[in-house]
């Protein structure tokens, strides 16, 4: 099989640091698109050589990075400006960026964009950085543009976790009520790199739920952790129910940030956060991984176990 070059937005990310890794594991050639302030020591020792530097607000500097010069048969798109990572971050990133990204793609004649999406984003009109996954996913369709959309649940780890220091006490926090889909991000890496090298030119132009074997709750979850660990666990929320409840739709009035944060746990809460069809999941990627293998990899991860 011929060595695929791929090209990462979003490389030095926690997501897209392990989609790096997985590429490489995969024999991928990896270029990692960064920013000029971007520290590019541990992807240099991970073993990326190549690097181009761009923002995903320049549209110039994109398509020289993106350039048919370089000859890559694959972007990956990672990125996050919700987050606010970085300064300069934003959620312009997430609609103007992104759009950006598209146009170098298409430009230079990239043949696959696999674009990281959200579960059910098509539904969450509510929800703005949920929404504008969905709506790149549009652009793809409009740009003519080859794509995988992959689209995950929640994150058991976060970047910050918060979970880790609580766990070891015998708390899991929780933002969340209800149920809902859920992936550990290795397992989405994993994923995006069978995407971008991996899967026939058969399944472009689609959009694919990726998760665990079934959703989950907060019952579901303190069952596997409680399993895992070998102790009792207790349920605390992040956000108190009174605060939910009262204070932060105030607060939210006020702030960008905090009402898409709001309207997000109130659009989870509401059953819909669920994939639709696992099965795909299954055919393209192999067994779905379930509840209790994907909290043992991250209590292992952690060195909690």
């Amino acid at each position: 099989m011929n060595t695929k070059k791929v090209i990462v937005a979003g490389a030095t990310g926690m997501l897209g640091s392990q989609i790096v890794k997985e590429l490489l594991g995969q024999g991928a050639e990896v270029t990692a698109m960064v920013r000029a302030s971007s520290n590019r020591d541990a992807l240099s020792k991970m073993g990326v050589k190549n690097f181009v530097v761009a923002d995903m607000m320049d549209a110039a500097s994109l398509r020289q990075a993106f350039s048919p010069k370089h000859g890559f048969d694959v972007a990956v798109a990672s990125a996050a400006g919700y987050t606010r990572r970085k300064k300069g971050d934003s959620a312009a990133t997430d609609t103007i960026g992104y759009r950006n990204l598209v146009d170098a793609t298409k430009e230079a004649g990239i043949p696959r964009f696999v674009l990281i999406s959200i579960l059910e984003s098509d539904k969450a009109r509510s929800v703005p950085h949920f929404y504008n996954k969905f709506q790149i996913e549009e652009y793809l369709k409009e740009k003519k543009q080859p794509y995988i959309a992959l689209r995950p649940g929640a994150f058991l780890d976060q970047t910050p976790d918060f979970i880790i220091e609580k766990i070891k006490k015998g708390i899991l926090p929780t933002f969340l009520t209800g149920t809902y889909g859920i992936i550990y991000t290795p397992q989405l890496a994993r994923y995006t790199a069978l995407a971008a090298v991996a899967l026939p030119d058969t399944e472009l132009n689609t959009s694919i739920d990726v998760g665990w074997d079934r959703p989950v709750n907060e019952k579901i979850l303190v069952a596997a952790f409680a399993s895992v660990l070998k102790k009792k666990i207790d349920v605390k929320p992040v956000i108190p129910p009174f605060a939910m409840k009262y204070i932060l739709p105030i607060i939210a009035r006020f702030s960008d940030n905090i009402k898409d944060m709001y309207e997000m746990i109130k659009w989870i809460d509401t059953g819909v956060y669920i994939s639709k069809n696992p099965q795909r999941q299954k055919e393209l990627f192999g067994k779905l991984p379930t509840v209790e293998e994907s909290v043992a990899r991250y209590c292992r991860d952690k060195g909690l176990i």
